[in-house]
């Protein structure tokens, strides 16, 4: 697998992946941060169209990502994951919502573990799941980074309206 780390906002950020596809993007910190495993062939000159959307997602100027990724995981956390590419930029959702979006309305949990184990946080965009009292959860990149995140794409945080389905 080669990897890379790209300047952010949110500090560097951790793609790998093989030629031609994303794996996994991790923020450089939070509970779920990825560090290259000894194996991971560094290679800067890779992901240059990932690092190209992901510039113009940071300075407002990207509402949707176009790449080519492969997601390892098992059925149920490939449907949840590709669920969270249906939230629009600026808007949020529940975990409730969610488990109702993959057909799996009782499983908020199942939803919950899922939606903390996706590899590739903002591309598919886990941020934009919520408490159903508002509030911001878990986050595998740290609550800061998720703030940010729903902040930068206008969202209004807890103690102002939010938008929720």
């Amino acid at each position: 697998m080669q990897y890379c780390h790209m300047p952010s906002p949110v500090g560097p950020l951790l793609l790998a992946g093989s030629k031609k596809t994303l794996n996994i993007l991790s923020f450089p910190g939070g509970d779920k941060a990825i560090q290259p495993h000894a194996d991971w062939v560094r290679s800067d000159s890779s992901f240059g169209e990932v690092k190209r959307q992901l510039q113009a997602y940071f300075a407002g100027e990207l509402t949707q990502f176009d790449l080519r990724f492969e997601l390892q995981g098992t059925p149920f956390q490939k449907k949840v994951w590709q669920t969270l590419a249906t939230i629009p930029i600026g808007q949020t959702r529940t975990y409730g919502w969610l488990a109702k979006a993959v057909g799996s309305p009782k499983a908020s949990r199942a939803v919950g573990a899922a939606n903390g184990a996706n590899p590739l946080p903002v591309i598919l965009p886990c941020h934009r799941i919520i408490g159903a009292n508002g509030k911001l959860t878990g986050f595998g990149g740290g609550l800061p980074t998720k703030k940010f995140l729903l902040e930068l794409e206008g969202v209004k945080l807890p103690g102002e309206q939010l938008i929720m389905l």
